[in-house]
């Protein structure tokens, strides 16, 4: 199995030696950092180049979103982490149900705080955690492994297909490796890493990024961003409630105390409130025009 193991990943892009880097353990600390920081400089225009297969993932997870499905991440170690604090962090930024983006990463909590060996190669433990969760064919999941060979991470997607859910795997190798059918792959190949093996680094930043692109333009296209400000965030800490009460103050010119009165009125809900300033109505209309729009402000503002 070891040599199985060996011959599968001696060959992967992200397990390559760097040759740019090669002598960095002779270096000053100012020339380490500027090794890796020409590295990492590289990754948006590598991403740029596979913004068409994101958008076919954002079109995936929008469809599923509008009717009743959610979004599942799966992975192991940094992939896992990043999958998981990307769902997390939806909540309070969007105002979305917590089941609605959940991360599942191998060996659960755990993980998070504490590197779980050998958990991310077992194969059917990926399946099984994506089974336990509730995964049906209204579903989504994107699989993510720097590597694409993740045994975790392949158990999932390979059950999802079989569940008739949709799929998207987001690796750092290049598209000609895959080695399952998917629906979407998006591959931002960022090449070896400053530390050969280290994909918590380029692999790491872009699959971060990539997910920021999933979902973020998902809640946008969803109506939860208005302008380029954040209209549906919850009011749960009191940095929230001051960006609330910032937010309908830059959108409809009111005071400090004005924004206030009106986001109580409109029950802490940022679009009602601005909703219900620009359009001159009471809260109830402010809530029919909204849905009458699908939750968009603009179409709310007109209808």
């Amino acid at each position: 199995m070891s040599r199985q193991v060996f011959d599968e990943i001696k060959d992967l892009i992200t397990e390559s030696r760097n040759p740019a880097t090669m002598e960095i353990d002779a270096k000053s600390t100012i020339e380490i950092l500027q090794f890796i920081n020409n590295e990492d400089r590289k990754i948006a225009d590598i991403i740029a180049g596979e913004i068409p297969y994101i958008a076919v993932a954002v079109e995936l997870i929008v469809a599923a979103f509008k009717t009743g499905g959610r979004l599942f991440y799966v992975g192991a170690g940094t992939s896992g982490r990043l999958g998981v604090l990307d769902a997390s962090e939806c909540p309070p930024t969007y105002g979305t149900d917590p089941e609605m983006i959940q991360g599942i990463i191998a060996g659960g909590y755990k993980a998070l705080i504490r590197s779980q060996e050998g958990v991310e190669d077992v194969f059917e433990q990926g399946a099984k955690d994506l089974l336990d969760h509730g995964f049906s064919a209204k579903d989504v999941v994107c699989g993510i492994a720097a590597s694409r060979r993740t045994p975790y991470v392949l158990g999932a997607l390979t059950k999802a297909r079989e569940t008739g859910g949709k799929t998207i795997y987001l690796i750092c190798n290049p598209r000609s490796e895959l080695s399952i059918p998917v629906d979407v792959a998006i591959c931002p190949v960022v090449g070896p890493e400053v530390v050969m093996g280290s994909t918590r680094m380029k692999a790491g930043t872009a699959t971060k990024l990539v997910l920021n692109m999933l979902t973020t333009t998902a809640m946008i296209r969803l109506g939860k961003v208005y302008e380029n400000m954040m209209v549906d965030l919850q009011m749960t800490s009191k940095k929230l409630e001051e960006r609330s009460k910032r937010t309908v103050m830059l959108v409809t010119g009111v005071s400090y105390e004005e924004s206030g009165r009106v986001l109580e009125q409109a029950g802490g809900h940022v679009k009602t409130a601005v909703v219900m300033i620009l359009a001159g109505v009471d809260s109830e209309e402010a809530r029919r025009r909204l849905a009458q729009a699908g939750g968009f402000v603009r179409q709310a503002l007109i209808s």
